[in-house]
C-alpha cells in the first residue's frame, strides 16, 4: 500500500495506490485560509497536521511507503522546542514587495539569478524572513528553525526534519544549480544557515513541492511533455535536461524531483482560484457556472477577464496587479462571466507557455491535473487557447499521486522515478485543440495581452 499526502492551500489530500497505479482509497480534509490584511495570506500549521492525521485515518491502512507534497514557499517559524511561533505565511502572500527590492539590491539581480535561478518574488520564503525581521522583531528573535508546509507535517507525523531540493528551490536561499543551500545568499541576507533543514533529493526522503510532485504524477519527467496544472494556482511546467536559468528570470528554474534534472515553469496565482472567487461572489455551484458558460460562444462577445486577483508572478512579477472584467454589455449574464473567467485563466497559462517557447522549449503535449482539469469545457478551452493537445490521466490526483510514487522510490518499491512512472502513469483521454476556437482565442489573447499594460497605471494611483 503506497500513500501520498498533499498539503495543499485549501485541503490535505491523501491517496492510497497499488504498485500498478490503481487507486485504492482517497480522503480529503479542508481547512481555512486567513487574510488578516489586504494582500496577506496565512494558515495555522496545526490545521495541516490535524487534517493530515484525519485523512490518513480515513484511508484506514498501514502504508508500505508514505510520500509528501505540498504548497511551496510557505514559511513556518519554529522555536527552540519546535513550537510554531506564528501563523505560516503562504506562497500567495504579497506583503513583501519592499523586501524583494532589498534582496535584489543587496545581492544584485544578475548574481541572484546566477545563484538561485530566480529573482526575488513576494511569494518566496526569503523575503518573508526579512519582513519578519523588520516588522515582527520579537518573533524573529525567537526563531530556532524554519520549515516549509509539507516538511512541518512530516516532522509532526514522522519526527523527520528534512527538505528536498525541489521544494528548497523556491525559498530563494538555495543554490539551484548545485542543489544545496547557498552560503552566499544566506550570508548576504544575514540568515543563519543553522535554521535550515538538511536538504536531500526527493527520492531520498519521498517528497517534493506540489508542482514537481504533480509532474511526476502525470509522467512529465522528460523534455517535451508538459505538466499543466489547473489548481488554485495555474502552472505550465517543463523538464530540463540540465540547469539553465532564464537570464531575465521570467520563468522559475527549480530542481526537479528527479536527481540531476531541473525544471522551468510559469506560475499564475489565481487559476481555479478565480472560478472559486466567482462562485463565492455570484452564487451557484461550479457545475452550474460551467454549464451556463457552455451556452456562450468562444470569446463571450468580447468579454475578457484579467485573472490577477492576488497579484501575479508570470509573466509580470507584480504583487499589486489586479483583476478586471472588460467589454461588459447588457447581454452578458452570469454564464458569460464564467466563460470569461475560464478563458482568462487559459490566456494566463498561455503567457507561461509562450515564455517557455521563447526559451527554446518545444512542447508536444500537456498532461493536466488539478481540480479544474475535471471540467471538459475548461480543457477544451485550454487546449484551443494553448494550441496544444492535452492528456487527461487515468489518475487525476496529481501531486498526491506523485508524492506516493516518490515515497515508493524511497522505500525501494521502485528503483527510480522513471520506473515508477512507467508502472503506474497512463493517459486515458486526449483533448485536441478546436481549430475554430483557436482562431477566436488567438485574437482574444492579443486583447488579453493589451489589458495589463493599459490598466496597470490605474492601479498605481
Amino acid at each position: 500500500m503506497i500513500v501520498g499526502l498533499d498539503v495543499g492551500t485549501t485541503a490535505v489530500k491523501a491517496v492510497a495506490i497499488s504498485p500498478t497505479g490503481e487507486v485504492l482509497a482517497r480522503a480529503e480534509r479542508e481547512y481555512p485560509l486567513s487574510t488578516p490584511q489586504p494582500g496577506w495570506s496565512e494558515q495555522d500549521p496545526e490545521d495541516w497536521v490535524h487534517a493530515a492525521e484525519a485523512a490518513l485515518a480515513e484511508l484506514d491502512t498501514e502504508p508500505t511507503a508514505l510520500g509528501f507534497s505540498g504548497q511551496m514557499h510557505g514559511l513556518v517559524c519554529l522555536g527552540i522546542d519546535d513550537s510554531v511561533l506564528r501563523p505560516a505565511i503562504l506562497w500567495n502572500d504579497g506583503r513583501t514587495g519592499a523586501e524583494c527590492t532589498e534582496i535584489e539590491q543587496r545581492i544584485g539581480l544578475r548574481r541572484l539569478i546566477e545563484l538561485t535561478g530566480n529573482r526575488a518574488l513576494p511569494g518566496f520564503t526569503a523575503p518573508k524572513l526579512l519582513w519578519l525581521r523588520r516588522h515582527e522583531p520579537e518573533t524573529y528573535a525567537r526563531i530556532a528553525s524554519i520549515l516549509l508546509p509539507k516538511d512541518y507535517v512530516r516532522l509532526r507525523l514522522l519526527g523527520e526534519r528534512a527538505i528536498d531540493a525541489a521544494d528548497a528551490s523556491g525559498t530563494l536561499l538555495f543554490d539551484v544549480g548545485n542543489r544545496r543551500w547557498s552560503d552566499a545568499v544566506c550570508s548576504a541576507l544575514e540568515i543563519p544557515t543553522e535554521w535550515l533543514p538538511p536538504a536531500h533529493e526527493s527520492t531520498e526522503i519521498g517528497g517534493a513541492g506540489d508542482q514537481q510532485a504533480a509532474a511526476v504524477g502525470v509522467g512529465a519527467v522528460e523534455p517535451g511533455t508538459l505538466s499543466v496544472v489547473l489548481g488554485t494556482s495555474g502552472v505550465v511546467f517543463t523538464t530540463l535536461p540540465g540547469y539553465a536559468a532564464d537570464p531575465e528570470a521570467r520563468a522559475h528554474t527549480f530542481c526537479h524531483a528527479i536527481p540531476d534534472r531541473w525544471e522551468a515553469m510559469g506560475v499564475m496565482l489565481s487559476a481555479a482560484g478565480s472560478l472559486r472567487w466567482l462562485r463565492d461572489v455570484v452564487g451557484g455551484s461550479f457545475e452550474a457556472l460551467v454549464g451556463e458558460a457552455e451556452r456562450w460562444e468562444p470569446g463571450a462577445e468580447g468579454l475578457t477577464f484579467l485573472p490577477y486577483l492576488a497579484g501575479e508572478r508570470t509573466p509580470h512579477a507584480d504583487p499589486d496587479a489586479r483583476g478586471a472584467f472588460t467589454g461588459l454589455s447588457i447581454r452578458h449574464d452570469r454564464g458569460a462571466l464564467a466563460r470569461a473567467v475560464l478563458e482568462g485563466v487559459a490566456y494566463g497559462l498561455r503567457d507561461s507557455l509562450e515564455l517557455l517557447r521563447s526559451l527554446g522549449v518545444e512542447p508536444r503535449v500537456g498532461r493536466v491535473s488539478g481540480g479544474g482539469a475535471r471540467s471538459d469545457l475548461w480543457l477544451r478551452i485550454l487546449a484551443s487557447a494553448l494550441g496544444l493537445p492535452l492528456e487527461r490521466m487515468e489518475n487525476e490526483d496529481g501531486s498526491a499521486f506523485g508524492a506516493a510514487l516518490l515515497g515508493a522510490v524511497r522505500e525501494g518499491v521502485f528503483g527510480s522515478v522513471g520506473e515508477a512512472v512507467a508502472a503506474t502513469v497512463r493517459p486515458r483521454e486526449t483533448i485536441e485543440p478546436d481549430p475554430a476556437w483557436t482562431a477566436v482565442y488567438d485574437s482574444g489573447y492579443e486583447r488579453f495581452q493589451a489589458l495589463y499594460p493599459a490598466l496597470r497605471p490605474l492601479e498605481a494611483r
